[in-house]
C-alpha cells in the first residue's frame, strides 16, 4: 500500500460486546482490518471491547481516531453508518449501544482535558439482534467485508490529506 503521508499516526479503536450478537461487529470487524492493513507501521489497531475509561489514555494519544461499534440508529438491520467530529454524540449525547455510555464518558473527558483527536470518524452497523448470543447475526455478518472497505477508505482519505 503506498501512502502519500505514512508516518501520520490513525488509530483504529474496535469496541462492543461480543456476547451480544450484532453489539460486537466493531469486535469481529478487527482481523479484518488487520490483516488489511499490516504493512502500515504507523495505524494501531486497538480491541476495546467494553473497557470504558480505561480508553481515555488511547483516545488522548490519538492524532487521529476512528472508532467502531454497533450504532442503534433506527435503520435496517446491517446499515452501515458514519458519523463525524460533532456527528459523534459524547456524554449527554443518544445512547446508541449498550456499553456505550462508559465511551460517552471517555469522549467527554478527553473534550475536557482538551486531548480531543485532531480527526475523529465512528463507522458503525445497525445491529440486526443485540440478543445473547455469540457471532454476528447473518445479516451483519453478510455486511461486514463492507464496513471493511468503508473504514480503509477513511484510511487512505486521510493519508492523502493529512
Amino acid at each position: 500500500m503506498k501512502n502519500k503521508q505514512p508516518d501520520k499516526k490513525i488509530t483504529i479503536l474496535g469496541i462492543g460486546n461480543t456476547l451480544f450478537s450484532d453489539e460486537g461487529v466493531g469486535i469481529h470487524l478487527l482481523p479484518l482490518l488487520e490483516e488489511a492493513l499490516k504493512e502500515d507501521e504507523n495505524i494501531e489497531i486497538i480491541e476495546g471491547l467494553t473497557d470504558g475509561m480505561k480508553l481515555l489514555g488511547p483516545v488522548e494519544d490519538a492524532e487521529n481516531l476512528i472508532i467502531i461499534d454497533a450504532i442503534n440508529s433506527g435503520k435496517e438491520g446491517g446499515t452501515i453508518i458514519k458519523l463525524e467530529g460533532d456527528e459523534i454524540p459524547t456524554y449527554f449525547g443518544i445512547k446508541m449501544s449498550i456499553h456505550q455510555l462508559g465511551f460517552q464518558e471517555v469522549l467527554l473527558a478527553a473534550k475536557m482535558r482538551e486531548r480531543y483527536p485532531k480527526q475523529i470518524v465512528m463507522y458503525g452497523m445497525q445491529p440486526t439482534s443485540l440478543q445473547l448470543g455469540i457471532g454476528l447475526t447473518e445479516t451483519n455478518q453478510s455486511m461486514l467485508n463492507e464496513l471493511a472497505n468503508v473504514v480503509l477508505d477513511q484510511v487512505k482519505l486521510w493519508r492523502s490529506v493529512l
